[in-house]
Order: C-alpha cells, then structure tokens, then sequence
C-alpha cells in the first residue's frame, strides 16, 4: 500500500460537530433569511387562500372536482407544514435554541417529495395548482439544502486537497 492510500484511509468521515460551523454559517445567512422569508410567505399566502378564496372555489366544483381539491389542499398543506418545521429548526440553530449537532437528527431531515403529474382534475382552480407548483419548488429547494448540509456531508468524506495531488504527482511518476 502506498503513502497516499495509507492517508487517505485515516480521513475520518465529518461527523455533526465537523459540520456544526457550517449548519451554523448557513443559518446566519443571507440565502437563509431569504428561504425562510420566502417560505413562511408561502405558508400565509396559502392558509389565507385555503380559509378564504379558496374555500370559495371549492364550492362551486363538481363532486370529483371537489374531492380532488380536498387530496390536493392536503398534500399542499402538508409539504408547507415539512418545510415550515426544517425552516424553523434552522431558525432555531441561527438564535441558539439548537446545537447544530442535534439539528443533524434524522428526525429534523426533510424527506423527498414523491414526484407526482398535474393536480388530478381539469376543473382544479387555477390559485391552488400556483401554490401546488410554488410548494413544490421550495420544498425541492430546501431539500437540496438539506441534503447539501446534512445528508452529502455525512455520507462523503472531504476531498483532501493535499492527499489529491500527492496521488496525481504518483500517478505521474509511475509511468
């Protein structure tokens, strides 16, 4: 075994407190504060159609038309609520409420969004399929931070930088 394989092998994989000054910069951030804004906009946006306008158009749908806006307000409810809670956590990191270390539990990690077609029915008020789509898109975005933050750093260790030309330069000098 070489030098560089030896060295490479004793890298420990970060674990929550390698990663703690990240969870924490990333929760002080400016793209935070703008996610967060963002999605706790999204949530009042859609409480307030839902409670309101949207109550209304429910209304005047046909019965299927109706049941598929009641499996849809549902789903839409609850992806804002999933990322509403991650928000908050990170919130919560930013003040210190939270350790980074616990906000690293897998019970604070946002899951995948099953990747579903267009709302089931032609009759779905237009308002409801924009928030369906903008819950969406900041559910997929918080996950990949998520992911990013979280899941990515746990599962890869850091690439060495130094370890990475010392096995390019014996690379180089074996041929």
């Amino acid at each position: 075994m070489t030098m560089v394989k030896l060295m490479a092998d004793e890298i420990p994989t970060p674990g929550p407190a390698a990663r703690a000054g990240e969870i924490r910069d990333f929760a002080r951030s400016e793209l935070f504060e703008r996610t967060f804004q963002e999605g706790m906009d999204l949530v009042e946006e859609t409480a307030a159609y839902l409670d309101g306008d949207g109550r209304r158009d429910s209304k005047l749908l046909s019965r299927s038309a109706a049941l598929a806006y009641a499996a849809e307000s549902m789903k839409l409810t609850t992806r804002l609520m999933q990322v509403a809670s991650w928000l908050l956590v990170q919130r919560a990191v930013r003040e210190g409420d939270m350790t980074p270390e616990a906000a690293c539990e897998p019970r604070y990690r946002l899951g995948e969004r099953k990747v579903e077609g267009e709302p089931g029915h032609p009759e779905m008020p237009i308002a409801l399929v924009e928030y369906l789509v903008r819950a969406e898109k900041l559910h997929d975005r918080v996950l990949y931070l998520d992911k990013r933050m979280y899941l990515d750093a746990a599962s890869e260790p850091d690439a060495n930088p130094v370890l990475s030309q010392l096995g390019m330069l014996e690379a180089a000098f074996r041929n």
